[in-house]
């Protein structure tokens, strides 16, 4: 009896082992199979990578050949200097930093404003250029004094159509699109978005070039309080000492709706911009000075204004 249950204990040991060695073999097998899978996705995982230094290589390419495009996009076009408001038609690669001192209208005060317009002017393409502005800050005295942030001019988009240097006929023609966000304090802000159409031009003939520009304002709301101005401006250019630019621009709004309805304003701005003068490399400093003064009966928007202009050129 003894025997027989030894026996019997035996072929069940014998059993659970066998069925052990059974599940260890699938166990085994499984294993190479999942360490297969994984060799095998390492494999295609080293073939994507075999495959990303071109992209790696081709996005630092992109940015090692900058200034070679800017360079590139820049021998094609006049080289007219950027005007104190009238925007070029020109690409143009830098950093702007404007100051403004405006008498209002109406014994209203004065307002200053700090970093207004354009900033960061970048050339990411050969008919490209993008401008990323900067809010500004703006201190008002008078009547209703207030201290805050304007609106942001966060982008203006160029796309330049046709352009030719001095030696191949001294034009240029290129559309742009400004854009704003309401982000400004309630003193300052004109509550939404808006969106500036427009195109711009110029023509040189040797020293002597003039510049152009049309847009039109479209807040995305409250057209009765904003209304839709028409923007013009017009800059007569002249080039002395190869560093020295006297201008005359002439900035030209007209309201066909909205709260000044019929009414028009008219500025000249005589100034003068010096530069490009050497900094390091191939950095250089432009900076100017002018006075904008309405001459015009009506005075929507202010009566002077004295504008400081500084330029880092890349």
């Amino acid at each position: 009896m003894r025997r027989d249950c030894e026996a019997a204990v035996g072929r069940i040991l014998w059993n659970r082992r066998q069925k052990i060695h059974r599940r260890s073999s699938w166990f085994l097998a499984l294993l190479l199979s999942l360490g297969y899978v994984q060799s095998s996705c390492a494999s295609s995982t080293s073939d994507a990578f075999v495959d990303s230094p071109d992209s790696l290589s081709a996005f630092g390419d992109y940015f090692r050949d900058w200034f070679k495009r800017v360079d590139e996009t820049q021998a094609v076009q006049p080289h007219w200097k950027p005007p104190l408001a009238t925007t070029t038609p020109l690409l143009t690669e830098l950093y702007k930093y404007d100051q403004y001192w405006q008498h209002l209208s109406n014994g209203a005060g004065n307002l200053t404003i700090f970093d207004p317009g354009k900033k960061f002017e970048l050339i990411p393409a050969k008919p490209i250029e993008v401008i990323i502005g900067l809010p500004p800050y703006e201190e008002r005295s008078g009547k209703n004094p207030a201290v805050g942030w304007g609106d942001w001019p966060f982008l203006l988009f160029k796309y330049r159509l046709f352009s030719a240097n001095e030696e191949d006929g001294n034009y240029c023609l290129t559309p742009f699109v400004a854009f704003t966000a309401p982000t400004g304090s309630n003193a300052f802000s004109a509550k939404n978005f808006g969106i500036t159409p427009s195109i711009a031009a110029g023509k040189g003939w040797g020293d002597f070039d003039v510049l152009l520009d049309f847009g039109v304002n479209l807040p995305t709301g409250d057209f009765h309080k904003l209304g839709t101005p028409l923007l013009t401006n017009v800059t007569f250019q002249y080039r002395v000492f190869k560093v020295v630019w006297p201008q005359v621009e002439v900035n030209y709004t007209y309201w066909p709706n909205g709260p000044n309805r019929g009414k028009n304003q008219i500025f000249l701005l005589p100034g003068i911009i010096l530069g490009p003068m050497p900094l390091y490399s191939r950095l250089t400093w432009s900076m100017g000075v002018g006075y904008q003064f309405a001459v015009s009966d009506a005075h929507p928007q202010y009566e002077n204004n004295w504008i400081f202009d500084f330029r880092i050129n890349f």
